[in-house]
């Protein structure tokens, strides 16, 4: 169960989905139920999509109708369920799905957690009310599950702090993985000269969406500290707001003021040529301030560019300090996560990111040491053999 799938994804838990059910239905039978118009019959993968804006669309677009759809949607859904052996959801948008299965079916739930709502107090300004009610959602959802698949080890801690009665012994560390075959260097440079992007002079690049927890703003507040004329190339769409995505092109303005050479594409790009961008990048930079996990790293490395990010979350489990990359501490405030001293993160992220694009051994040294590590450890068939070993257990548990 998930919000997204191809071609409907915007964000690190779609791609996640997207590896993982195509991996594991080289060894089970999987059926993913997604948001969308898709339909997809391909050896023992089945996709069905549902199109949750078609419900609830009278009236005017109230922030909270995204939380309306998803438990509107995750009802109607929940038929679907029925003979299936272990449901297993991604994200609070369709946590209610297996919730239901459970209780209607007695099917055993996996819930795999991308990030936690506690945790991102920004979400109100997306959510509006809303995110009252899609915190409730994931709370049920979370305490109820029969397994918990946490993203990283931080994910895990972060879980046991939000909700502290779950019990520590039904959380699974399982990382995200990459695909090493379709994430690889390429001499391609046609993505580059699209979106006038210099091959020729060294690049910091970004890749996310436009929202607070991803911290691109941090990255642009820095340009003012990097080298003069840097070319900094910021792909980065679909923001969370009308408000975040206003704040963003003044920051960008301002900043093409003090540096003409930053590239803006305004949009999510095709894989293809996001591959070439992470693959002619001197310095990848992700100033993420909340990553359970963050696959852009992941992505980045196994294209052999040297990375940049925040000292947060599961980014310390993917990326290694002065072997693979730089991070860069900051010290988050107690409410929002938002860093306490941002002027100074930004000043932070500028020198570390200064350092390497002075230094192009160091960054190929990064670059090869990151593919390395990412072929040991991050491979979506070992992945899939950890989900698969976790589904079997709780079967044999409900037996």
């Amino acid at each position: 169960m998930t919000r997204e799938y191809p071609p409907y994804v915007y964000g690190g838990a779609g791609v996640h989905v997207e590896y993982l059910s195509r991996e594991l239905a080289k060894k089970i039978d999987v059926e993913v139920h997604c948001w969308g118009d898709q339909k997809l019959d391909e050896g023992k993968l089945h996709v069905r999509g549902a199109e949750p804006w078609a419900l609830l669309t009278e009236g005017p677009p109230e922030k909270f109708q995204a939380a309306l759809q998803a438990m509107s949607l995750n009802l109607a859904q929940v038929k679907a369920l029925a003979g299936i052996d272990v449901v297993h959801t991604h994200t609070w948008y369709v946590s209610m799905a297996g919730f239901l299965a459970k209780k209607l079916f007695n099917t055993p739930f996996v819930l795999t957690t991308h990030s936690l709502e506690p945790l991102r107090a920004w979400k109100a300004e997306q959510l509006g009310s809303g995110y009252a009610m899609s915190s409730w959602m994931e709370r049920t959802a979370i305490l109820d599950a029969d397994a918990i698949i946490a993203v990283s080890n931080g994910t895990k801690a972060d879980i046991l702090r939000a909700y502290p009665d779950v019990a520590p012994e039904k959380i699974h560390v399982i990382y995200n993985g990459i695909d090493l075959v379709e994430y690889d260097k390429t001499a391609d440079t046609a993505a580059l000269k699209k979106y006038g992007v210099d091959p020729r002079v060294p690049y910091v690049l970004f890749v996310g969406r436009i929202t607070r927890q991803k911290g691109v703003t941090h990255l642009v507040e820095a340009i003012r500290y990097l080298p003069p004329d840097t070319q900094v190339v910021l792909c980065a769409g679909a923001p969370d707001t009308p408000d975040i995505a206003a704040e963003m092109r003044q920051k960008v303005e301002q900043a093409r003021r003090i540096n003409p050479h930053v590239v803006w594409i305004e949009k999510m790009v095709t894989k293809a040529e996001a591959i070439q961008l992470y693959s002619h990048a001197r310095v990848f930079c992700c100033p993420s301030v909340y990553e359970p996990f963050g696959i852009i790293n992941l992505e980045a490395m196994a294209c052999r560019a040297p990375v940049v990010a925040s000292a947060t979350g599961g980014i310390l489990e993917v990326v290694v300090d002065k072997e693979t990359g730089y991070l860069v501490p900051f010290e988050p405030d107690a409410s929002t996560g938002f860093p306490v001293k941002p002027e100074q993160f930004a000043h932070d992220l500028a020198a570390k990111i200064a350092d390497l694009l002075a230094d192009p051994a160091r960054c190929r040294q990064f670059g090869e040491a990151g593919r390395k590590r990412v072929e040991e450890k991050f491979a979506w068939a070992a992945i899939a053999d950890q989900t698969i070993a976790l589904y079997r257990q709780l079967m044999k548990r409900a037996e």
